[in-house]
């Protein structure tokens, strides 16, 4: 289940070829402000989208069952 979404573009108006990350909302509790969610079996640890739309990068990372955080990425940024 999609929970949030950051933002890392330097070209947010580029929506038809991005790189996205996925990983569990709570890894993020840690961050000072954050809202707290609930760690849990289905959490996933980490999955990447090396290319995909924004449209497919949101569906993708809703598909997942536990909370998820996307991170968007320009093209090609991101991942290692």
């Amino acid at each position: 289940m999609l929970t949030n979404i950051i933002d890392h573009r330097r070209r947010p108006y580029r929506w038809a070829a991005i790189t996205a990350i996925v990983e569990a909302t709570s890894h993020d509790n840690s961050v000072p402000d954050a809202d707290q969610a609930t760690r849990g079996e289905h959490d996933t640890v980490y999955d990447e989208m090396p290319v995909g739309s924004l449209a497919e990068a949101i569906a993708w990372a809703d598909s997942f069952p536990g909370q998820t955080t996307l991170y968007l990425y320009d093209l090609g940024d991101g991942v290692a």
